[in-house]
C-alpha cells in the first residue's frame, strides 16, 4: 500500500516537465526511502512534505540509480515494506520528474569526483547526476550539509 497520497502532476505528451522558477532539486534514495517509510517517524513526515513540495513546483529530480535504490530498499529492507507493484507504482511516478540515466562517460567524471572529493563512488554518481540535470540542491544525508559538490549544495533535510 502506498503512504503518499497526492497525484502526481502529469507532462503533456512528448514534453519533458517544465519547472516553474528554474531551481530543480535532487533526491538521494534515503529521502524517497522515508517518504514511503511510515516507520520512519519524523524523517517520514519531513521526506513526505519535501516531495509534496517538489510535485507542486515542478522542481524534482533524480536518477535511475535512485529508482533501482529505491525499489530495493522499499520491498526489502524497511520494518514495513510496500510489495512490488506498490513500489513499481512510485517508480512510474517519480519517472515523470527529470530523471538522469547515467552513461559511462558519467562513471568517468563519478570516479574523478569520488578521488578528489573523498566520497564513496555511489555518491559522486548522485552528485554527478544532480549535476548534469542542473540541480543547485541535493537533498541527502549521506553527504555534508552546505558543502558544494560540482557546483550542487548537499542539504540534509532532517537536520
Amino acid at each position: 500500500m502506498l503512504t503518499m497520497t497526492w497525484a502526481p502532476m502529469a507532462a503533456s505528451p512528448g514534453i519533458a516537465m517544465t519547472f516553474m522558477n528554474g531551481s530543480r532539486r535532487f533526491l538521494d534514495t534515503n529521502v524517497v526511502v522515508y517518504a514511503y517509510d511510515v516507520s520512519a517517524g519524523d524523517k517520514h513526515r519531513r521526506a513526505r512534505s519535501l516531495l509534496e513540495d517538489l510535485w507542486e513546483s515542478r522542481d524534482g529530480c533524480v536518477s535511475v540509480q535512485v529508482l533501482q535504490e529505491f525499489f530495493v530498499a522499499v520491498t526489502r529492507k524497511v520494518p514495513k515494506p510496500l510489495d512490488a507493484p506498490s513500489a513499481a507504482q512510485v517508480i512510474r511516478d517519480l519517472a515523470r520528474w527529470r530523471v538522469h540515466s547515467p552513461n559511462a562517460e558519467d562513471v568517468l567524471a563519478a570516479v574523478d569526483l569520488h578521488s578528489s572529493a573523498g566520497i564513496s563512488l555511489w555518491d559522486a554518481m548522485i552528485v554527478r547526476s544532480a549535476f548534469v540535470l542542473g540541480c543547485d540542491v541535493l537533498y541527502s544525508e549521506d553527504l555534508n550539509p552546505g558543502q558544494s559538490y560540482a557546483g550542487v549544495r548537499a542539504r540534509n533535510p532532517f537536520a
